[in-house]
């Protein structure tokens, strides 16, 4: 059987969200079934040294470099679909869930949310009118679909109206390298970035949907009502850093109180978060949350949503908070901070939950996906 994959997203040093699904469960996925010849797709040259995938793994460049909205129909509509056309193949899977026109072959897309349905206006026109015209075309030409929560499940089926029998819910998981700290570890984490002080903890792309401003002034209202010494630190890229939330946190009274740290590796990641008093993490829409899994892995107490896919993924084991409520956002900091046991709680409730994710799980899943695809 061969199988090819789109792993244009696979970006060494460079993998959030769907690159890092992809990554994980393919990993797994390939080297459970020897008996399967994978082809990865990429829209550039790629250094084989970068991965490691067994044997059964071909790697193919096809141009031209997808990276804008005219270059995405010219590789996904023309190239794509004519490499793939030209060579025999069972299945293609396509882990971003884009998906070429009149393939001959079975196709499983894997859509991890709708986001641009509901927000267009945070995303820049030529994506947003690419994303708009073309999403619900891919989930048409796809032979199957898979998504990574029920909440995204319910999305697809309302908003492009595919039968829920033609959708699974693959879970994320979260990587291993996310583990607790040792006293030791967090006094020192805490020496060298907080000044030794406690700290609340942001991830991910700064991107209008993470909705840092609310946490930004959550967290302002947070240090006026009890002045500690406890900081905030934000971890990833400024993607996209707009006047308004610029604007908010220059009106900040503690800005100096936040500190940004770029994007860090998982290693260091990990110590952020297991050093943290709790992860802050309140977007107003996501697929899933892998930040959420990673926390509890690092074991430290997490702040989340109650929309979307969040109160899914945490259930008990988090505070849910509404992502727009500035004060609600603002008490659950000062639950944490002052109620070390409300803290130790929820750790312990975590612990528990964690068990539910896995990346072999979701490799699982996926494979299953895979089977009814090809025998649908």
């Amino acid at each position: 059987m061969k199988i090819a994959v789109n792993t244009r997203l696979l970006v060494p040093d460079k993998m959030d969200g769907i690159a890092r699904f992809s990554y994980e469960t393919l990993q797994l996925i390939t080297a459970a079934h020897p008996e399967v010849q994978f082809t990865f797709i990429f829209d550039r040259k790629v250094d084989h040294e970068s991965f490691q995938f067994p044997k059964n793994v071909d790697f193919v460049s096809i141009g031209p470099p997808a990276r804008h909205p005219i270059l995405w129909y010219i590789w996904f509509e023309k190239s794509l679909k004519n490499y793939i056309n030209t060579n025999k193949f069972d299945l293609f899977l396509s882990p971003e869930g884009w998906v070429p026109p009149k393939l001959n072959c079975k196709s499983l897309a894997v859509m991890h949310d709708l986001n641009f349905e509901h927000y267009p206006e945070n995303i820049i026109w030529s994506h947003r009118k690419y994303l708009l015209h073309y999403f619900p075309k891919f989930a048409k030409r796809a032979t199957r679909i898979a998504t990574v929560s029920k909440y995204s499940k319910k999305d697809i089926e309302n908003c492009y109206h595919i039968p829920s029998n033609q959708i699974d819910v693959v879970y994320n998981g979260a990587n291993d390298v996310f583990k607790p700290a040792t006293r030791k570890e967090k006094i020192a984490f805490k020496e060298e970035h907080t000044s030794n002080s406690d700290f609340f903890i942001f991830i991910g792309t700064i991107h209008p949907r993470k909705n840092l401003e609310h946490l930004l002034l959550a967290f302002d209202k947070f240090k006026a009502g009890d002045q500690n010494k406890v900081k905030l630190l934000v971890v990833g890229n400024k993607k996209w850093w707009p006047k308004e939330l610029e604007r908010t946190f220059q009106s900040m009274k503690f800005k100096q109180e936040v500190y940004f740290m770029g994007r860090l590796t998982d290693e260091e990641l990990s110590k952020a978060l297991a050093s943290s008093l709790a992860l802050t993490y309140l977007p107003y829409f996501e697929g899933f949350g892998i930040p959420i899994l990673e926390a509890f892995q690092a074991e430290t107490a997490v702040i989340t949503s109650t929309v979307t896919s969040m109160p899914e993924v945490a259930a008990d084991a988090a505070i849910l908070c509404d992502p727009k409520n500035v004060e609600e956002i603002a008490n659950a900091m000062q639950l944490i901070a002052s109620q070390p046991e409300k803290r130790a709680a929820l750790i312990e409730k975590g612990k528990l939950r964690k068990n539910d994710f896995s990346w072999q799980k979701s490799a699982d899943l996926l494979w299953s996906s895979i089977e009814k695809t090809l025998n649908s």
